[in-house]
């Protein structure tokens, strides 16, 4: 593409971070999808944006399907171009978005797999018999108490937090977007148990509420190997992962509230379409107690 096709996609980035304040996750997937567009436009020696139609783009994501691009990063991808030349059409560059109408291939929904309440039980109820467990345990109660998200999780800082409210305070949530959230009493017990012991960490790096034994943030990978460290050596044999405790939250709260909009506010869902994936998921525990119990629907043997 020419110089100043590229200088234009730069300025859309640039937007994107000083204007528009993008997660670097954003800002990284959009400069990634709109470099591949801009290969495609190599192919096809188009050396401007402007020079792209619907069929081109239409194309490019089909090609990108055969390729074995998955619908969601489809999805995003066409995302990115229609931002893109929204951004060429405020700046008057373009006079038309190609990708305006084009739609990504369906995605089939796959339910989240959750932990029933014996399971979860079992996991929080194991016990903690060091300082790192303790730590442990008041992170995987709070996850389940809360329906955090390992990202959310991550940067809680001691300020984001009131034992005595029974509340916290996410900051920066999918999105940008803040929100409030209750704790239940037995992570304001494990939280308790780990903050007396945080408070003998020298040397703590910053406000972190989840601290190495060194006093640095844990990151979010370390929290995933912990939890598997911790299934390990509790015997829990299932492949247990942060997000699950997540999903176990919200369906075990839906299926006993029946409340969608609450258990939307309490997850932090800018659409409701996204939590209404857990009525699917109540409807699948339903119909296999259903198919095990109901006398007609049994198969005959």
């Amino acid at each position: 593409m020419s110089p100043d096709a590229a200088g234009l996609l730069n300025g859309f980035l640039d937007q994107l971070t000083y204007e528009k304040r993008a997660s670097i996750h954003t800002i990284s997937n959009y400069r990634h999808d709109l470099t591949v567009l801009s290969l495609y436009c190599d192919d096809k020696k188009t050396a401007d944006w402007t020079g792209l139609t619907q069929n081109d783009i239409r194309a490019h994501i089909a090609s990108r399907h055969r390729k074995g691009i998955g619908a969601k990063s489809l999805q995003r991808e066409l995302s990115a171009i229609r931002s893109f030349f929204s951004f060429l059409l405020k700046n008057r560059i373009a006079e038309v978005n190609p990708a305006l109408h084009i739609k990504a291939p369906k995605q089939a929904r796959a339910l989240p797999k959750t932990l029933d309440v014996d399971q979860i039980n079992g996991l929080l109820e194991a016990g903690a018999s060091s300082v790192l467990e303790i730590r442990d345990l008041a992170m995987f109660e709070l996850f389940y108490s809360s329906g955090l998200r390992l990202s959310e999780l991550s940067s809680l800082d001691m300020t984001d937090l009131d034992l005595n409210d029974r509340s916290l305070w996410v900051r920066l949530g999918k999105g940008g977007k803040s929100r409030v959230l209750p704790i239940g009493a037995k992570a304001v017990t494990a939280l308790q148990n780990w903050v007396c012991e945080r408070s003998k960490i020298n040397s703590l790096a910053d406000g972190a509420l989840f601290v190495t034994t060194k006093g640095r943030r844990l990151g979010q990978r370390s929290i995933e190997l912990r939890l598997a460290q911790w299934c390990k050596n509790k015997g829990i044999q299932e492949h247990i992962h942060p997000h699950m405790l997540r999903h176990s939250f919200a369906s075990h709260l839906l299926e006993s509230s029946q409340d969608l909009r609450a258990v939307q506010e309490l997850l932090g869902h800018s659409n409701i379409s996204t939590t209404q994936i857990y009525t699917h998921l109540d409807f699948q525990h339903l119909a296999d107690v259903y198919d095990k119990s109901h006398p007609r629907a049994k198969k005959k043997t």
